[in-house]
């Protein structure tokens, strides 16, 4: 199996080297090169093509999501990966509709590192939303009676990601919720659309075009 080759970029010097050295102990991935900021990476990737970015979302100037965007504009579809300590109510769809491949958080265990990183370098997607416009067009569910109450931004992330077919456990990982959160924002959202499983859930939400 070849060596996955890996730009690392985060504007945080301690955070390279522990990340670095944390890959160290992987024969299956090489860090090629690293960047301290958005426009470093992409400079720098320009001269040196690799398999895989691990880039932190936030970062002086241009940050991770820019990069993806300019990245993704002009064409590169390199696999990036975002790394990220925060908590933020629609970070993952815009993740996701930017175009990246995933999250990972910087306390993640080597072996989740690593796990993502293979996953990404093979053409994985390890979290998007499911395109709905396609389920809508085959599908109508039978109860269109309005939902309850509102959803606000979080509650339609998780709609989208459960769409996707993302376990609790997934979406927890993914918006650095504890899972037990996670189960009750989806009985919430049962609850507010008057359904009984997830499935029946997303198919009315899908109809409703809450998603």
């Amino acid at each position: 199996m070849s060596v996955i080759r890996l730009a690392l970029a985060d504007d945080q010097a301690l955070v390279r080297s522990g990340l670095r050295a944390l890959l160290a102990d992987f024969a299956e991935v090489e860090v090629s090169l690293e960047a301290e900021d958005g426009e470093s990476l992409l400079a720098k990737l320009q001269q040196q093509p690799v398999d895989v970015i691990l880039s932190d979302i936030r970062m002086p100037g241009v940050g991770g999501l820019e990069v993806l965007r300019r990245l993704r504009a002009a064409g590169n579809a390199t696999p990036l990966i975002l790394l990220t300590t925060f908590d933020e109510d629609d970070l993952a769809l815009q993740a996701a509709e930017a175009g990246a491949q995933g999250f990972l958080l910087k306390d993640a265990s080597p072996e989740d590192l690593l796990e993502a990183i293979q996953r990404a370098a093979a053409g994985e997607t390890l979290l998007a939303p499911v395109a709905t416009d396609p389920v809508r067009a085959r599908y109508a569910y039978r109860d269109q009676s309005p939902p309850s109450d509102t959803f606000n931004e979080r509650e339609v992330s998780i709609l989208r990601l459960l769409a996707g077919g993302y376990s609790n456990k997934e979406i927890a990982r993914s918006i650095h919720l504890s899972e037990g959160t996670v189960k009750n924002y989806v009985s919430e959202i049962l609850d507010k659309l008057g359904t009984r499983d997830r499935t029946r859930a997303v198919l009315k939400a899908i109809t409703l075009r809450i998603i």
